[in-house]
């Protein structure tokens, strides 16, 4: 992989990183805003879930001025967004504005997840494609981790902490912004839609110099094949169905893990484990740090053992972790460090497994003439799930005739589906050039 390469993938990658911090920082804030404010836990569980109801929008939609005006500048939207979002939240003098600016935010969050992945899917070349675009996840993680370690760094500034902490967004979100000047346009998007092919072919001379013929070549196919870009009715025809239900069920199973319950609410299961405030904060950016290091193991291993492979490791990781965590609270064994433990190897299991596939393996099964389709579909239930989760966290974690123990052991249970859904179903992608793996989940229908 030649620098430029490298160094593009990276920076449109950042979006994953305001991404992860965005989500992670409001678990710094979350107990604090709910005592100034004086909120229900119903009301508190919809205030957090406002950012997430932005992503379904973000991710519906984001797809959309993607193909009309190319992935560079609905990029550069989605850095404006974040900073906006950011000291709006900061700013917030009640609730009501506050969900206004976090929905704003979850609106970047949506469309990067569809946007960022797709863009660099579009720029690699097939046999680093796994690694450039689990860059992405990342670059997500590595904002989780930030949104940690900066909401334990300032978790002492007293009540106006938590705005401190949804302000710190800026800073990466500006610098998002200046260096994606330095990013071309995707020179798919140039080819499909602007039939600019001396562009693309200059764009794709620095990114891919070795292979640069035969994927204009490939791209060339896919375009005489589908002469005008398929419609959303196009989409959800029959020939996509396969691709179609495998991003919703990988999207659906991502988030029926628990992982936005853990990322959002670290510090009040850490405390419900009988862990001070401080010790709660701590073992929060303990959390985020082993995202970071298990997603880094997941991205040198996605292009060696491949997509199934890092699927079923996940899964077995989140099935014993979560029955564990289950029975703990049960029997009431929260003394020490046994459920931080737990839930750090569930947070492994995480980043080796889902963390590091969803968004390589969704920007894969895809055609080019319905990939934002797809990129969007599969981004959009991976945020209604997670809206759903985030919103009744809460509440039924603070009910005493279901609670922890109850809320872990549903999570077990699915991650059980999940296993057998990859053991008998879910293909494998690596090494697959995007228009083979369109043709070869088409003959799997038929």
């Amino acid at each position: 992989m030649n620098k430029k390469l490298v160094f593009w993938s990276i920076v449109i990658a950042l979006g994953g990183l305001l991404f992860g911090m965005d989500v992670a920082v409001i678990s710094g804030a979350e107990q604090q805003i709910q005592e100034i404010w004086h909120l229900s836990d119903m009301l508190h569980g919809q205030a957090l879930a406002s950012a997430l109801y932005g992503t379904i929008i973000g991710a519906l939609f984001g797809g959309i001025p993607a193909e009309k005006y190319g992935r560079k500048k609905v990029l550069l939207w989605i850095g404006i967004v974040f900073f906006i979002s950011a000291l709006g939240s900061a700013l917030a003098p009640e609730v009501i504005s506050f969900m206004l600016f976090r929905f704003l935010g979850g609106l970047g969050v949506g469309a990067s997840s569809v946007v960022a992945p797709m863009f660099i899917s579009e720029l690699a070349p097939a046999r680093n494609r796994g690694k450039l675009v689990a860059a992405f996840q990342f670059n997500i993680v590595f904002g989780i981790l930030l949104a940690y370690l900066s909401n334990y760094l300032l978790s002492g500034l007293g009540e106006d902490a938590w705005r401190w902490m949804l302000g710190i967004l800026a800073i990466p979100a500006a610098a998002f912004i200046a260096l994606l000047y330095f990013v071309p346009e995707s020179p798919r998007w140039l080819m499909v839609h602007k039939k600019n092919y001396a562009k693309a072919r200059e764009i794709l001379e620095v990114s891919d110099p070795e292979g640069v013929d035969a994927a204009i070549e490939a791209i060339h196919q896919a375009v005489n094949e589908e002469k005008k870009k398929a419609s959303l009715s196009g989409f959800l025809k029959k020939r996509f169905t396969t691709p179609i239900i495998m991003a919703i069920l990988i999207a659906m199973f991502n988030q029926m893990s628990g992982i936005n319950a853990i990322i959002y609410f670290a510090p009040r299961v850490f405390e419900l484990a009988g862990l001070g405030k401080d010790a709660a904060f701590l073992q929060s950016a303990g959390i985020g740090l082993a995202n970071l290091v298990f997603t880094m193991l997941g991205l040198y291993l996605i292009d060696k053992l491949g997509r199934k492979k890092l699927m079923l490791i996940g899964s077995i990781g989140y099935i014993l972790s979560l029955g564990a965590v289950a029975a703990a609270f049960h029997f009431h064994y929260l003394g020490g460090f046994i459920v931080p433990l737990l839930l750090f190897i569930f947070i492994a299991s995480h980043a080796i497994g889902q963390g590091a596939v969803i968004w390589v393996f969704i920007s894969e099964i895809f055609p080019n003439q319905v990939r934002s389709y797809g990129q969007s579909l599969g981004s959009s239930v991976h945020w209604i799930m997670a809206a759903l989760v985030t919103s009744v966290f809460p509440f039924f974690a603070n009910n005493p005739n279901i609670g922890p123990a109850k809320i872990f052991l549903f999570f077990m249970f699915m991650m059980v589906l999940q296993l057998l859904w990859v053991i008998f179903k879910m293909p494998e992608t690596k090494g697959v050039s995007l228009e083979e793996m369109e043709r070869k989940l088409s003959k799997k229908k038929r």
